[in-house]
């Protein structure tokens, strides 16, 4: 038996945690110390990203945080306003390094502190852009020679660099102890294929490819997003992730309210901000993020405000619902049913035209009415994805 000794468990209090495997460990610690969050986060990640490169072709990256993506894209180029948006102007980046921008970009806020994953073996464009970013920990099949060197260097040589052998399948039964009971069920090996677009119960039913590959990334993500859960996506990535919430409804006004903040990070003003010199990025981060949201204490935006070297207007309400209009062709999916119109209301202001969604709720016929009043495509997935 292989068995490696962890930094500590769930918290730092729990000590004698370890991860071990009955013949061999299908990963290998490259650098740092691991906790048992750590592993949870990598192994996580390494299945989403790998099942995205099997669905879509392309390569993949997702940025995971506390056992739930905060962003998942696959390789899509990035327009002007996005490079700027994700801090990545001037930087020469691969096709997965652009997808791991825009799996951070998703919701920059979120992703700080992230466990990066990548479906390819990381190149040293990869590293050179999470050398620009506050990132734990790393997980990839493989690394180039010399972007293994710089990402060394990363947090004072304590980067957490995981590598895992591409071609692991896990025993189809798994377990799981709680409360020292132990529970073992068939893994979730359910295959995300165009397949879940067969059922299509609206009275539009046009699918464009990009649609197909914003649902199959948003499909994929919930897969692994702690439930219940939403996503929204668009060109190639998330844009708005709810996850954990007890109610769906809140699981899709906190994934539409996080879209909508993704949409304001490219409003000219914000193109535009100038910032006091010395700042990290997290603290610009934070003086967008203060910018675009409304819902701020007076101390909050006195804080914020701090940041700015000019202080930009605040849009009014027209002009931000004006800019915010111009979200569109939003894909949206759900880890489960539907069980009210409420989410399809919501959907529709953050730009939702293409929806999938298990199917089979006692109210299908009001949230299919609701669909068709908005003039979405919407499709019965009969899968659900259920992820604690």
């Amino acid at each position: 038996m292989e068995e490696v000794k962890l930094r500590y468990g769930m918290n730092p209090h729990q000590k004698n945690a370890k991860m071990y495997a009955g013949e061999s460990l299908p990963i290998k610690i490259l650098n740092g110390d691991a906790s048992y969050i750590n592993l949870l986060d990598a192994l996580n990640a390494f299945q989403l990203v790998r099942e995205l490169r099997t669905s879509t072709g392309q390569p993949a990256a997702a940025s995971f945080k506390h056992v739930s993506p905060a962003g998942a894209a696959v390789y899509s180029p990035l327009c002007d306003s996005l490079t700027k948006a994700y801090f990545v102007e001037g930087l020469s980046l691969s096709p997965l390094a652009t997808a791991y921008a825009r799996a951070r970009g998703a919701d920059r806020m979120s992703s700080f502190g992230d466990c990066a994953a990548f479906s390819d073996k990381v190149d040293v464009s990869v590293a050179n852009l999470l050398k620009k970013e506050v990132s734990d920990l790393i997980v990839a099949p493989g690394y180039d020679e010399d972007a293994l060197l710089l990402l060394k260097q990363k947090k004072n040589g304590n980067y957490l660099i995981i590598e895992i052998d591409p071609a692991y399948r896990p025993n189809p039964i798994e377990q799981r102890s709680v409360f020292g009971i132990t529970m073992e069920q068939e893994r979730n090996a359910a295959e995300i294929t165009d397949d879940i677009f067969a059922t299509l119960v609206t009275e539009q039913r046009a699918l464009p490819d990009n649609a197909k590959r914003d649902l199959l990334v948003a499909m994929i993500t919930l897969k692994y997003t702690q439930s219940n859960s939403v996503c929204f996506a668009l060109d190639g990535q998330t844009i708005g992730i709810g996850a954990g919430q007890q109610s769906r409804i809140h699981c899709t006004r906190l994934a539409a309210g996080k879209a909508d903040n993704w949409r304001l990070r490219q409003h000219p003003i914000v193109q535009r901000m100038m910032f006091r010199s010395g700042l990290s990025r997290a603290e610009i981060n934070n003086a967008i993020d203060g910018w675009t949201n409304e819902d701020f204490t007076l101390a909050e935006e006195k804080q914020w405000r701090r940041y700015f070297e000019v202080v930009p207007e605040r849009l009014t309400k027209e002009e931000k619902q004006h800019w915010l209009a111009g979200l569109r062709e939003v894909s949206y999916a759900s880890d489960a049913f539907l069980p009210f119109r409420d989410n399809i209301d919501r959907a529709a202001q953050s730009g939702v035209r293409y929806v999938v969604q298990a199917g089979n709720s006692l109210r299908d016929e009001q949230v299919i009415e609701a669909a068709n009043e908005y003039g979405m495509v919407m499709a019965y997935s009969n899968i659900r994805l259920f992820h604690h």
